[in-house]
Protein backbone atom coordinates (compact mmCIF):
# COMPACT_ATOMS: atom_id res chain seq x y z
CA UNK A 1 0.00 0.00 0.00
CA UNK A 2 1.22 3.11 -0.86
CA UNK A 3 1.85 6.10 1.67
CA UNK A 4 -1.08 8.81 0.54
CA UNK A 5 1.86 12.14 1.21
CA UNK A 6 0.77 14.73 3.78
CA UNK A 7 1.88 17.57 1.18
CA UNK A 8 -1.11 15.94 -0.98
CA UNK A 9 -3.76 15.79 1.52
CA UNK A 10 -2.98 19.08 1.76
CA UNK A 11 -3.28 20.13 -0.93
CA UNK A 12 -6.47 18.16 -2.35
CA UNK A 13 -8.01 19.85 0.91
CA UNK A 14 -7.20 23.29 -0.50
CA UNK A 15 -8.57 22.94 -3.81
CA UNK A 16 -11.75 21.46 -2.08
CA UNK A 17 -13.33 24.91 -1.52
CA UNK A 18 -13.00 25.81 -5.17
CA UNK A 19 -13.90 22.01 -6.43
CA UNK A 20 -17.70 22.53 -7.99
CA UNK A 21 -17.04 26.85 -8.52
CA UNK A 22 -16.46 25.58 -12.50
CA UNK A 23 -18.49 23.11 -12.73
CA UNK A 24 -21.79 23.41 -15.17
CA UNK A 25 -25.40 24.16 -13.27
CA UNK A 26 -27.35 21.07 -13.10
CA UNK A 27 -30.24 21.37 -15.84
CA UNK A 28 -33.66 22.83 -14.27
CA UNK A 29 -35.44 20.50 -11.82
CA UNK A 30 -32.45 18.05 -11.03
CA UNK A 31 -32.71 16.97 -7.30
CA UNK A 32 -30.75 14.42 -5.35
CA UNK A 33 -30.39 12.67 -2.01
CA UNK A 34 -27.85 11.95 0.59
CA UNK A 35 -28.31 9.26 2.61
CA UNK A 36 -26.20 9.24 5.87
CA UNK A 37 -25.72 6.12 8.56
CA UNK A 38 -27.12 9.13 11.33
CA UNK A 39 -27.58 12.70 11.45
CA UNK A 40 -25.73 13.35 14.74
CA UNK A 41 -22.13 12.35 13.95
CA UNK A 42 -20.17 15.38 13.36
CA UNK A 43 -18.79 13.67 10.17
CA UNK A 44 -22.18 13.74 8.79
CA UNK A 45 -23.01 16.98 9.90
CA UNK A 46 -20.18 18.10 7.59
CA UNK A 47 -21.18 16.16 5.07
CA UNK A 48 -24.60 17.62 4.87
CA UNK A 49 -22.90 21.02 4.86
CA UNK A 50 -20.69 19.93 1.90
CA UNK A 51 -23.84 18.46 -0.33
CA UNK A 52 -26.18 21.58 0.75
CA UNK A 53 -23.26 23.81 -0.01
CA UNK A 54 -22.53 22.58 -3.67
CA UNK A 55 -25.97 21.60 -3.80
CA UNK A 56 -27.35 25.41 -4.09
CA UNK A 57 -24.31 26.34 -6.02
CA UNK A 58 -25.15 24.05 -8.91
CA UNK A 59 -28.63 24.57 -8.74
CA UNK A 60 -29.83 20.73 -7.25
CA UNK A 61 -32.87 20.22 -5.04
CA UNK A 62 -31.03 17.81 -2.42
CA UNK A 63 -33.15 15.84 0.65
CA UNK A 64 -31.04 14.51 3.47
CA UNK A 65 -32.08 11.04 5.49
CA UNK A 66 -30.57 9.38 7.68
CA UNK A 67 -31.14 6.09 10.11
CA UNK A 68 -31.53 6.25 13.67
CA UNK A 69 -28.33 4.93 14.61
CA UNK A 70 -25.54 2.97 12.61
CA UNK A 71 -26.18 0.23 11.30
CA UNK A 72 -30.08 1.05 10.66
CA UNK A 73 -30.22 -0.54 6.97
CA UNK A 74 -34.35 -0.39 7.32
CA UNK A 75 -34.42 3.33 7.66
CA UNK A 76 -31.78 3.53 4.45
CA UNK A 77 -33.58 1.03 2.55
CA UNK A 78 -36.90 3.25 2.90
CA UNK A 79 -35.01 6.21 1.80
CA UNK A 80 -33.51 4.77 -1.47
CA UNK A 81 -37.44 3.91 -2.35
CA UNK A 82 -38.64 7.41 -1.37
CA UNK A 83 -35.85 8.71 -3.49
CA UNK A 84 -36.69 6.21 -6.58
CA UNK A 85 -40.31 7.63 -5.74
CA UNK A 86 -39.30 11.08 -6.38
CA UNK A 87 -37.51 10.50 -9.39
CA UNK A 88 -33.84 12.00 -8.22
CA UNK A 89 -31.27 12.06 -10.39
CA UNK A 90 -28.55 11.11 -7.98
CA UNK A 91 -28.40 9.19 -4.44
CA UNK A 92 -25.35 10.07 -2.37
CA UNK A 93 -24.86 6.94 0.35
CA UNK A 94 -22.97 6.25 3.62
CA UNK A 95 -24.22 2.39 3.73
CA UNK A 96 -24.76 1.23 7.03
CA UNK A 97 -25.00 -2.12 6.16
CA UNK A 98 -22.69 -2.70 3.14
CA UNK A 99 -24.34 -5.77 1.95
CA UNK A 100 -27.64 -5.80 2.75
CA UNK A 101 -28.04 -2.72 0.72
CA UNK A 102 -27.29 -3.81 -2.27
CA UNK A 103 -30.54 -4.64 -3.58
CA UNK A 104 -32.12 -1.69 -2.89
CA UNK A 105 -29.31 0.19 -4.52
CA UNK A 106 -29.60 -2.08 -7.68
CA UNK A 107 -33.17 -1.16 -7.72
CA UNK A 108 -31.87 2.76 -7.76
CA UNK A 109 -29.12 2.27 -10.38
CA UNK A 110 -32.38 0.30 -12.84
CA UNK A 111 -34.09 3.49 -12.34
CA UNK A 112 -31.40 5.03 -14.16
CA UNK A 113 -30.22 7.04 -10.67
CA UNK A 114 -26.86 7.49 -10.43
CA UNK A 115 -25.65 6.24 -7.09
CA UNK A 116 -22.46 6.68 -5.42
CA UNK A 117 -20.79 5.54 -2.17
CA UNK A 118 -19.65 8.04 0.42
CA UNK A 119 -16.76 6.90 3.32
CA UNK A 120 -17.90 3.03 3.40
CA UNK A 121 -17.74 1.20 -0.17
CA UNK A 122 -20.42 -1.29 -0.58
CA UNK A 123 -19.70 -5.17 -0.71
CA UNK A 124 -18.86 -5.22 -3.62
CA UNK A 125 -17.70 -2.06 -4.07
CA UNK A 126 -18.68 -1.86 -7.68
CA UNK A 127 -22.62 -3.02 -6.42
CA UNK A 128 -22.36 1.72 -6.65
CA UNK A 129 -21.69 3.58 -9.93
CA UNK A 130 -18.84 5.28 -7.64
CA UNK A 131 -17.70 5.39 -4.51
CA UNK A 132 -15.92 8.87 -3.31
CA UNK A 133 -13.86 7.78 0.31
CA UNK A 134 -11.09 8.15 2.35
CA UNK A 135 -8.41 5.28 1.67
CA UNK A 136 -9.45 3.76 5.12
CA UNK A 137 -6.91 1.02 4.59
CA UNK A 138 -4.25 3.47 4.41
CA UNK A 139 -6.21 5.13 7.25
CA UNK A 140 -5.49 2.32 9.56
CA UNK A 141 -2.35 1.48 8.61
CA UNK A 142 -0.52 4.93 9.40
CA UNK A 143 -1.96 4.67 13.00
CA UNK A 144 -0.85 1.49 13.33
CA UNK A 145 2.43 2.74 11.80
CA UNK A 146 2.85 5.37 14.57
CA UNK A 147 1.22 2.98 17.21
CA UNK A 148 4.73 0.38 16.64
CA UNK A 149 6.85 3.18 16.39
CA UNK A 150 5.92 5.12 19.40
CA UNK A 151 6.46 1.70 21.22
CA UNK A 152 9.82 0.82 22.99
CA UNK A 153 8.76 -2.44 22.54
CA UNK A 154 5.80 -3.31 19.73
CA UNK A 155 6.60 -7.60 20.19
CA UNK A 156 5.19 -7.49 23.55
CA UNK A 157 1.94 -5.08 22.73
CA UNK A 158 -1.23 -5.78 24.00
CA UNK A 159 -3.47 -4.62 21.73
CA UNK A 160 -7.19 -4.08 22.08
CA UNK A 161 -9.43 -3.88 18.79
CA UNK A 162 -12.47 -1.46 18.90
CA UNK A 163 -14.55 -2.13 15.74
CA UNK A 164 -17.52 -1.17 14.67
CA UNK A 165 -20.23 -3.38 14.30
CA UNK A 166 -20.63 -7.35 13.53
CA UNK A 167 -21.81 -6.91 10.29
CA UNK A 168 -18.27 -5.77 9.73
CA UNK A 169 -19.23 -3.33 6.90
CA UNK A 170 -15.98 -1.92 4.60
CA UNK A 171 -15.23 1.04 6.66
CA UNK A 172 -14.55 -1.19 9.45
CA UNK A 173 -13.04 -3.54 8.18
CA UNK A 174 -10.70 -1.66 6.72
CA UNK A 175 -9.32 0.41 9.12
CA UNK A 176 -8.91 -2.86 11.54
CA UNK A 177 -6.87 -4.27 8.69
CA UNK A 178 -4.88 -1.53 7.50
CA UNK A 179 -4.06 -0.51 11.34
CA UNK A 180 -3.13 -4.25 11.87
CA UNK A 181 -0.62 -4.63 8.93
CA UNK A 182 0.67 -1.14 9.57
CA UNK A 183 1.53 -2.61 13.19
CA UNK A 184 3.75 -5.27 12.09
CA UNK A 185 1.20 -8.48 12.48
CA UNK A 186 0.33 -10.82 9.90
CA UNK A 187 -3.45 -10.74 8.29
CA UNK A 188 -5.95 -14.03 8.17
CA UNK A 189 -9.00 -12.91 5.59
CA UNK A 190 -8.15 -9.29 4.36
CA UNK A 191 -12.21 -8.89 3.73
CA UNK A 192 -13.17 -9.72 7.48
CA UNK A 193 -11.27 -8.43 10.93
CA UNK A 194 -11.12 -10.85 14.02
CA UNK A 195 -9.28 -14.18 12.18
CA UNK A 196 -5.97 -13.03 13.04
CA UNK A 197 -3.88 -15.07 15.27
CA UNK A 198 -1.26 -13.32 16.86
CA UNK A 199 -1.65 -13.53 20.61
CA UNK A 200 -0.68 -9.90 20.70
CA UNK A 201 -4.18 -8.74 20.02
CA UNK A 202 -6.47 -9.93 22.85
CA UNK A 203 -9.82 -8.61 22.18
CA UNK A 204 -12.29 -7.41 19.46
CA UNK A 205 -15.09 -5.59 20.45
CA UNK A 206 -18.03 -3.56 18.78
CA UNK A 207 -18.59 -0.33 19.93
CA UNK A 208 -21.40 0.99 17.34
CA UNK A 209 -19.29 3.62 16.40
CA UNK A 210 -20.33 5.86 19.81
CA UNK A 211 -18.55 6.75 23.09
CA UNK A 212 -21.19 4.44 25.39
CA UNK A 213 -20.40 1.76 23.12
CA UNK A 214 -16.53 2.48 23.62
CA UNK A 215 -16.67 2.42 27.02
CA UNK A 216 -18.27 -1.29 27.45
CA UNK A 217 -16.20 -2.40 24.76
CA UNK A 218 -13.13 -1.34 26.65
CA UNK A 219 -14.89 -2.54 29.53
CA UNK A 220 -15.04 -5.87 28.25
CA UNK A 221 -11.30 -5.95 26.85
CA UNK A 222 -9.83 -4.72 30.37
CA UNK A 223 -11.71 -7.50 32.01
CA UNK A 224 -9.76 -9.95 29.49
CA UNK A 225 -6.43 -8.60 30.07
CA UNK A 226 -6.09 -5.60 32.47
CA UNK A 227 -2.56 -5.12 30.85
CA UNK A 228 -3.84 -3.51 27.78
CA UNK A 229 -1.35 -0.92 26.79
CA UNK A 230 -2.57 0.03 22.74
CA UNK A 231 -6.15 -0.02 21.63
CA UNK A 232 -7.61 0.62 18.20
CA UNK A 233 -10.61 2.51 17.59
CA UNK A 234 -12.96 2.46 14.89
CA UNK A 235 -13.74 6.48 15.30
CA UNK A 236 -13.32 9.18 17.81
CA UNK A 237 -16.20 9.11 19.90
CA UNK A 238 -15.48 4.90 20.95
CA UNK A 239 -11.80 6.31 21.40
CA UNK A 240 -13.54 8.91 23.94
CA UNK A 241 -15.76 6.34 25.47
CA UNK A 242 -12.54 4.10 25.93
CA UNK A 243 -10.67 6.40 27.70
CA UNK A 244 -13.29 6.72 29.93
CA UNK A 245 -12.88 2.93 30.91
CA UNK A 246 -9.61 3.74 31.15
CA UNK A 247 -9.75 6.67 33.31
CA UNK A 248 -11.93 4.59 35.56
CA UNK A 249 -8.95 2.25 36.18
CA UNK A 250 -6.19 4.59 36.67
CA UNK A 251 -4.88 3.44 32.83
CA UNK A 252 -5.36 6.69 31.47
CA UNK A 253 -1.76 7.79 31.28
CA UNK A 254 -0.10 4.33 30.19
CA UNK A 255 -2.48 2.76 27.13
CA UNK A 256 -2.20 4.20 23.82
CA UNK A 257 -5.20 5.27 21.93
CA UNK A 258 -5.28 5.46 18.31
CA UNK A 259 -8.33 6.24 15.72
CA UNK A 260 -9.61 7.62 12.46
CA UNK A 261 -11.73 11.09 11.81
CA UNK A 262 -10.04 14.17 12.14
CA UNK A 263 -13.12 16.24 13.91
CA UNK A 264 -12.32 18.76 15.52
CA UNK A 265 -13.32 17.15 19.21
CA UNK A 266 -10.93 14.43 17.98
CA UNK A 267 -7.78 16.51 17.12
CA UNK A 268 -8.89 18.40 20.29
CA UNK A 269 -8.13 14.73 22.03
CA UNK A 270 -5.09 14.30 20.23
CA UNK A 271 -3.36 18.10 21.62
CA UNK A 272 -4.72 16.99 25.06
CA UNK A 273 -2.85 13.69 25.13
CA UNK A 274 -6.38 11.34 25.41
CA UNK A 275 -5.60 10.43 21.77
CA UNK A 276 -2.04 9.53 20.53
CA UNK A 277 -2.76 9.99 16.90
CA UNK A 278 -5.44 10.25 14.11
CA UNK A 279 -6.10 9.94 10.77
CA UNK A 280 -8.09 12.88 9.29
CA UNK A 281 -10.31 12.52 6.68
CA UNK A 282 -12.42 15.02 4.86
CA UNK A 283 -16.45 14.57 4.61
CA UNK A 284 -16.96 18.19 3.49
CA UNK A 285 -15.30 17.31 0.11
CA UNK A 286 -16.65 13.66 -0.36
CA UNK A 287 -20.24 15.14 -0.07
CA UNK A 288 -19.12 18.10 -2.34
CA UNK A 289 -17.76 16.22 -4.95
CA UNK A 290 -20.65 13.81 -5.09
CA UNK A 291 -23.05 16.51 -5.73
CA UNK A 292 -20.99 17.94 -8.59
CA UNK A 293 -20.98 14.47 -9.91
CA UNK A 294 -24.61 14.17 -9.98
CA UNK A 295 -24.72 17.67 -11.31
CA UNK A 296 -22.28 16.30 -14.34
CA UNK A 297 -24.32 13.20 -14.98
CA UNK A 298 -27.88 15.00 -14.92
CA UNK A 299 -26.60 16.84 -17.61
CA UNK A 300 -24.87 14.86 -20.12
CA UNK A 301 -24.70 11.11 -18.74
CA UNK A 302 -21.09 11.86 -17.64
CA UNK A 303 -19.90 8.97 -15.29
CA UNK A 304 -17.35 9.89 -12.17
CA UNK A 305 -13.82 8.21 -12.52
CA UNK A 306 -11.89 6.38 -9.64
CA UNK A 307 -8.48 8.01 -8.91
CA UNK A 308 -5.40 6.06 -11.11
CA UNK A 309 -4.37 3.14 -9.49
CA UNK A 310 -7.57 2.79 -7.56
CA UNK A 311 -11.12 1.25 -7.71
CA UNK A 312 -12.65 4.21 -6.02
CA UNK A 313 -11.97 8.18 -6.32
CA UNK A 314 -9.07 9.19 -2.99
CA UNK A 315 -10.35 12.10 -1.36
CA UNK A 316 -7.54 12.52 1.26
CA UNK A 317 -6.14 11.48 4.21
CA UNK A 318 -3.29 12.61 6.68
CA UNK A 319 -2.02 11.59 10.36
CA UNK A 320 -2.17 13.93 12.89
CA UNK A 321 -0.02 13.13 16.23
CA UNK A 322 0.98 15.84 18.90
CA UNK A 323 4.02 14.20 18.83
CA UNK A 324 5.66 12.97 15.47
CA UNK A 325 7.58 9.43 15.18
CA UNK A 326 10.53 8.97 12.15
CA UNK A 327 9.49 6.88 9.14
CA UNK A 328 5.54 8.03 9.59
CA UNK A 329 4.28 11.48 7.40
CA UNK A 330 1.91 13.27 10.05
CA UNK A 331 0.77 16.71 10.29
CA UNK A 332 0.73 19.08 13.46
CA UNK A 333 -2.15 19.35 15.73
CA UNK A 334 -2.37 23.27 14.58
CA UNK A 335 -2.32 21.95 11.16
CA UNK A 336 -5.03 19.18 12.21
CA UNK A 337 -7.37 21.71 13.55
CA UNK A 338 -7.23 23.96 10.85
CA UNK A 339 -8.69 20.84 8.22
CA UNK A 340 -10.86 19.41 11.33
CA UNK A 341 -14.72 19.55 11.39
CA UNK A 342 -17.84 19.37 13.99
Amino acid sequence: MTKFMTGTALALIAMSGAAFADAHMAPEGTSACLITKTDTNPFFVKMREGAAAAAEELGIELNSYAGQVDGDNEAQVAAIETCIANGASGILLTPSDTSAIVDSVQQARDAGILVIALDTPLDPIDAADATFATDNFLAGELIGQYAAAAMDDPENAKIAMLDLAISQPTVGVLRDQGFLQGFGIDLGDDSRWGDEDDARIICNEVTAGNEEGGRTAMENCLAADPDINVVYTINEPAAAGAYEALSAVGRENDVMILSVDGGCPGVENVSEGVIAATSQQYPLRMASLGIEAIAAFAKDGTMPEPTEGKDFFDTGVALVASEPVDGVDSISVEEGLDLCWG
